[in-house]
């Protein structure tokens, strides 16, 4: 989370009114942008990576786990330690040093909830292999220096969602819920970050929205969950604020999980990686080959079974944030026919992509979604402007939203060297990829935020899962990869990757031959990539010297020709996760190492690790550090291929082998104290094998440790 903007927030009536200006000044801000930047080349591939934490208060007394609010008072000793601030880390917002000596520490921001923290490398990562192998340390790295500046009864835990948040007695310090803010049943208002955007944004959203935020889960149906089931703690005889009528008209569904407010999804932790492409082309190509690929590495990362207290049936967090800051009016739901807004839109402002972006020969009209909404004045001002139609569409249709937080003071002038005004409508869009303009005033470049993907309860796992969608990024970029399918099955995919244990249960639509069709300019990208030869970092990899296991671009296009496409519907086909990430296999034929070029239509798909280490074949990658990416490797494949389990489903067993569950879908508050007990010794780097723990942590990690 970047800087906070200080201000008069406007409520949101008058916000309404000075939309249309925010908008407008957003796009001379964008076009300002473009017009500076189109042409930026950087030469380093540099990425980083966002690890989430929750601030857990373990009372051993009482056998509790209580989300602690104290956020402002860690972030404020982070801020204060001097030697922190020396190493480049501590808190940028707050920090009062500024002297850098050796090496850089790692950096920490507030987030919306007043128990969270979010911690970032302190720099970017590097394109080197060697660093790579530093990510893991710098996690946990993070997490013991946030440790040592907490209570000693805290601990940062990187579980998605606090199990029994919205429950009784499960805030320290506590507060009485239904604030003039959230006006929820279940949580108070000073859950929340107190910085004033944060409040303003969730009253904001409930108020354009005309009712509190609706959120629904359905419930996991165990052997004594009653049938049906009516969530135990909605109650119907609250008459506080007009929103109390919400679950009196319906508002919580029967078999389901109810809540109420926006903390109950952007309360939720997870891993965020951005990458820094070398320009705006690559940027493009970057977000568009890894859109696909979000989907599945949600239900690879599931980890969120558990809401207030109770078991779901579904396994990750991502609708649930959507319609916890789904501000759409009845209108635009289509509940209501359209008299005072513009369009009917179709996904809640958190959501997957709607749109392709990069300038590829290969992609097709039959990709995109010809139920697109865009705003056509603002599109026609970015094409007038320079900007070019796939871009153009891209913005225009993230501009079809309000800005929800308006700062009184930012309406005076327009100050095209900044892009608050764009900023306010491009972050608030929180689709699972984000295009990233260089923001003004440094040397940043071209971003893609790949953010699909849950937290994971260690280290070893979180690093694991950022070094291999690095990698991917790399196959993609040297092996000239095509990963397209219709946007609208990704959209598709990203709904099945919620269905509880949908890694192994589920099938998603994936194309089926990654080499096909490499267009018109893939000579000329091939050349470029013999150019870059020499190099042995992550970003360069050689196709000229990839070995006869692995992919030669040479086969697959040593001449420009133009891409022959046949019917759109036999370009991709349904596959499980194992089969995506390891590859399928003909009839009796055990895997091969590295990868072959595709040499027709009905050639397996030979799977995303494969890929990636068809690219690391190609490179000179010393013995040593071979062998420590193959330990991360080896989780993601051993993890889609069903040998090991997804934090939801160890969860899932935690629970259901607890003596204290009783198969009716509660889950005690006794449970929750022993699994956040049992989550920080996962994440302990001293913790022991196994820990007595029930299931066993190596049904999550193997013979992997979390050292």
């Amino acid at each position: 989370m970047g800087l906070l903007a200080v201000g008069t927030p406007l409520e949101w009536p008058e916000a309404k009114k000075k939309a249309s200006h925010v908008r407008d000044w957003g796009i001379e801000q964008l076009l300002a942008v473009w017009n500076r930047a189109k042409g930026k080349e950087r030469d380093a591939l540099l990425w980083g990576d966002e690890i989430e934490y929750l601030v857990v208060c373990l009372d051993d007394a009482d056998r509790k786990a209580r989300l602690s609010l104290r956020q402002a008072d860690i972030l404020r000793a982070l801020a204060e330690d001097e030697s922190l601030v020396r190493q480049g880390g501590g808190v940028p917002d707050l920090n009062s040093w500024r002297d850098n000596d050796g090496e850089t520490a790692p950096t920490f921001h507030p987030e919306f909830g007043r128990f969270m923290l979010e911690a970032t490398p302190g720099k970017p990562w590097g394109i080197g292999f060697k660093d790579l192998l530093g990510v893991e340390p710098n996690m946990k790295r993070r997490r013991t220096i946030a440790k040592e500046h907490m209570a000693a009864t805290e601990a940062p835990i990187t579980l998605t969602t606090f199990p029994h948040l919205g429950l009784p007695d499960t805030l320290v310090p506590d507060y009485p819920p239904s604030g003039e803010r959230l006006r929820s049943q279940f949580l108070p208002d000073e859950i929340a970050n107190p910085h004033i955007r944060f409040p303003t944004l969730a009253a904001n959203i409930r108020s354009r929205r005309g009712r509190k935020v609706e959120i629904n889960v359905p419930v996991y149906q165990d052997e004594k969950t009653p049938q049906p089931f009516f969530d135990p703690t909605v109650n119907y005889e609250m008459h506080k604020w007009p929103e109390d009528d919400d679950v009196r008209k319906g508002a919580a569904k029967q078999d389901h999980i109810y809540m109420d407010a926006m903390a109950f999804g952007m309360g939720s932790c997870c891993l965020q990686i951005t990458f820094q492409a070398k320009n705006i082309e690559e940027g493009r190509k970057m977000y568009d080959q890894l859109s696909p690929l979000g989907p599945i590495l949600l239900a690879l990362t599931a980890a969120t079974p558990i809401y207030k207290g109770m078991l779901a049936d579904t396994d990750v967090r991502w609708n649930q944030i959507s319609r916890a800051v789904d501000d759409r009016t009845a209108e635009e739901l289509g509940e209501k026919p359209l008299v005072n807004n513009r369009w009917r839109i179709p996904k809640s402002r958190y959501a997957s992509n709607s749109t392709y972006i990069s300038q590829d020969p290969r992609l097709r009209p039959e990709y995109f979604d010809p139920q697109l909404i865009v705003d056509p004045e603002l599109k026609t001002r970015l094409l007038r402007g320079g900007m070019d139609d796939l871009l153009a569409t891209h913005f225009a249709h993230l501009f079809i939203r309000d800005p929800i937080v308006i700062f009184a003071e930012d309406l005076k002038e327009l100050d095209l060297s900044k892009v608050d005004h764009f900023e306010n409508l491009q972050s608030t869009n929180w689709q699972h990829m984000r295009f990233k303009p260089p923001p003004p005033g440094n040397e940043t470049g071209w971003r893609v935020e790949f953010r699909s993907m849950e937290i994971q309860m260690t280290d070893f796992e979180n690093a694991a899962l950022s070094i291999f969608i690095v990698l991917i990024t790399r196959a993609i970029l040297s092996f000239d990869l095509n990963f397209y399918i219709p946007i609208s099955l990704v959209a598709e995919n990203m709904d099945r990757a919620h269905a509880r244990d949908a890694i192994s249960q589920q099938k998603f639509y994936f194309r089926k031959d990654p080499l096909s069709s490499q267009g018109v300019n893939s000579h000329k990208s091939h050349q470029h990539r013999r150019h870059q030869s020499s190099s042995s970092s992550p970003s360069s990899a050689s196709a000229s010297r990839s070995t006869s296991r692995g992919v030669s671009p040479d086969s697959a296009s040593s001449e420009p020709k133009t891409p022959v496409f046949g019917p759109v519907e036999e370009e991709y086909e349904l596959m499980s996760v194992n089969e995506i990430i390891n590859g399928q296999q003909p009839s009796g034929i055990p895997p091969t190492p590295g990868l072959t070029s595709a040499s027709g239509k009905d050639a397996p798909f030979p799977g995303l690790i494969p890929l990636v280490e068809s690219y690391l074949n190609s490179m000179n990658v010393d013995v040593e550090t071979r062998c420590e990416l193959a330990r991360y490797l080896d989780l993601i494949r051993r993890r889609a291929d069903g040998t090991l389990w997804t934090g939801a489903k160890w969860i899932r067993e935690f629970v259901g082998s607890h003596e204290e569950y009783n198969h009716d879908s509660i889950v005690s508050r006794g449970i929750g104290y022993d699994l956040c007990k049992a989550v920080e010794s996962l994440a302990s780097p001293n913790a022991a094998d196994g820990n007595g723990l029930t299931p066993s942590w190596d049904k999550l990690l193997g013979r992997h440790t979390n050292r």
